[in-house]
């Protein structure tokens, strides 16, 4: 009963401790990480956050000149509506005048024919009353005249004025006819002068359309362009966070590496001195299954102989238990991985060999006080997947 009260104790602990390390804390990202994971998971958020932003920088870079060219292209056609503008006002200028000219055109012809109308009815007049009245008829009128020279006169006067009077209605023909002329010459021109203003207010229409679908362009481009630029912001923030996350990683690691050697230079026990507790062996065995378990039986015994050298340095606790639940120190205390194992005895007979032979005085790395996995620029002594120093 003694030893199963011994182990609810350890469990009660160990389950304590880890929700100690649970609360939150900048530099503990999983269950099983350590500070070099840390590291390595950091820089690739880093990297990750500077590819997004550099892809992002690109994206933002090639909307400006997308812009820019539409901003181009809005110029050209704002020039080029205005010049439509200003034609389809010279157009409708031209059309003005020429339904004018055609206007007084139709009056001249209207008067033209009232002037040929009014000739020709003159003429039947004449001819009328000449048939009406045969005494006045011109051979009469002839006959009466007192010499053969007054008749000749007489025949050449009747004659002329025969002559102008065909010569003026001839004359009359031709000027309505010219006239009309004119009139078709001026509502073909007004024709092809309709044609070109609706072939410029078509013109103009379209250029219209392109000018807004243009500006509609532009301002999505600057709504694009505002929201990339809100995402480059938001990714230097987070390239300046994971920066400053990374720069307090390695200061953690380079105070790590300190206390290591502080650790190396204290003073040390000689494990005789060690009293050990009754249920050390098991709590030893469960931590080197959480931490090496996995590891050769070399990886298992140096897990085994960082806890012991702690034990027996004067800067760490001088109890297995005092350096297992030392705060923050091993994560599978933090993730409750070892409350698990302890409760249910995961230890492996290679685990407890390795706890065995390491609270014995045996270490397979000298007096290293800190494991984890392998990171660059870090030397120490590699076993398994891991480097103790």
């Amino acid at each position: 009963m003694k030893g199963r009260g011994r182990v609810a104790c350890l469990l009660a602990i160990s389950i304590l401790s880890g929700a100690v390390w649970a609360a939150p804390d900048s530099f503990v990202v999983q269950a099983t990480s350590t500070t070099q994971q840390q590291i390595k998971d950091k820089e690739n958020e880093k990297e990750n956050i500077k590819d997004k932003l550099d892809q992002e920088q690109d994206n933002l870079e090639g909307l400006k000149g997308e812009q820019g060219d539409l901003q181009k292209e809005l110029k050209n056609l704002n020039a080029n509506l205005s010049q439509v503008v200003a034609n389809l006002e010279d157009l409708e200028q031209q059309v003005l005048d020429k339904e004018a000219q055609i206007q007084e055109t139709q009056a001249a012809l209207e008067e033209a024919r009232e002037t040929e109308k009014w000739q020709q009815e003159c003429m039947v007049d004449r001819v009328r009353l000449m048939y009406e009245n045969r005494n006045q008829n011109v051979g009469s009128a002839l006959l009466k005249e007192k010499s053969l020279s007054d008749m000749l006169n007489a025949a050449d006067y009747y004659e002329s004025i025969a002559a102008y009077e065909q010569k003026m209605l001839e004359e009359f023909k031709a000027n309505r006819i010219l006239i009309e002329e004119q009139e078709a010459r001026l509502v073909a021109e007004k024709a092809e002068l309709d044609n070109l203003k609706a072939a410029a207010e078509a013109e103009k229409s379209r250029v219209a359309g392109l000018i807004s679908q243009t500006s509609n362009s532009i301002a999505q481009y600057a709504g694009q362009i505002s929201e990339a630029e809100q995402r480059a912001l938001q990714y230097e923030a987070d390239l300046k966070k994971a920066e400053e996350d990374l720069e307090a990683l390695w200061e953690k690691l380079r105070t790590e590496l300190a206390l290591s050697q502080a650790a190396a230079n204290a003073t040390w026990r000689d494990i005789s001195e060690v009293n050990f507790a009754e249920d050390d062996l098991y709590l030893l065995a469960n931590l080197i299954y959480c931490e090496a378990g996995g590891e050769p039986y070399a990886g298992q015994l140096a897990v085994g102989s960082v806890v012991i050298n702690r034990v027996l340095s004067s800067k760490y606790p001088d109890t297995v238990l005092g350096v297992i639940y030392q705060n923050k120190q091993f994560s599978p205390v933090a993730s409750g991985r070892l409350a698990l194992a302890l409760a249910e005895n995961k230890a492996t007979p290679k685990c407890y060999q390795a706890a065995q032979e390491a609270m014995s005085g045996v270490t397979n790395v000298g007096t290293c006080v800190y494991f984890r996995t392998p990171i660059e620029g870090l030397t120490g002594i590699n076993i398994g997947g891991h480097v103790f120093y």
